[in-house]
């Protein structure tokens, strides 16, 4: 497996440079990393990380959608970077507080999981997450900066030591993708 590991941190890596340059093309990779972490994650019994990757196959198609058009098919523009609206942050908090509850009993009941509440935290959030990346939310690279901490110790207790190296980088990337974002999303309102 660790070959399809190298595939899929290097993958990564092109998923990562598109995300932080607010590239629609992210997706494409959105669709490639998955299916290849789906055999990764399952071998090593990171079992709701192998969920939530078939997950990331769904939304890399609607994340595809809503960028191209903007969210609407009349629209026919793509979707300009803005901040998280507050009406969406509590039903955010409520599907991932449900979602880290549910998926960590389904591991502890029907799986060999040793990892439960950590693998589900970062499933659930990477759900949140995700959606938010869908939408063009900045707020979603500080999601994915929790997520990506979290996953970089658990990828190292896993010893799947180029996923965690993968995830370390997401991690610090996060930090200047939101960075970024945040300009992009400023100087795009100054323009207007």
């Amino acid at each position: 497996m660790h070959y399809l590991e190298i595939l899929g941190t290097l993958v990564g890596l092109v998923y990562l440079w598109l995300e932080y340059k607010a590239s629609i093309y992210l997706w494409i990779a959105g669709v490639i990393m998955p299916a290849i972490y789906l055999f990764v994650y399952y071998d090593a019994g990171l079992y709701a990380d192998f969920g939530i990757n078939i997950y990331y196959l769904l939304i890399a198609v609607y994340g595809w959608i809503v960028w191209k058009y903007g969210g609407s098919k009349q629209q026919k523009a793509e979707l300009p970077i803005t901040p998280t609206p507050h009406k969406q942050y509590l039903p955010l908090l409520a599907t991932f507080v449900t979602t880290w509850v549910l998926i960590a009993w389904v591991l502890i009941c029907f799986t060999n999981s040793d990892v439960p509440w950590l693998d589900a935290f970062t499933t659930a959030l990477s759900i949140a997450g995700m959606w938010m990346l869908a939408h063009k939310y900045l707020e979603q690279w500080l999601a994915w900066i929790a997520v990506n901490i979290v996953s970089t110790g658990l990828y190292i207790y896993k010893e799947l030591n180029f996923t965690a190296v993968l995830y370390g980088l997401y991690a610090i990337i996060a930090i200047f993708g939101y960075i970024k974002w945040k300009k992009m999303m400023n100087e795009k309102k100054q323009e207007a």
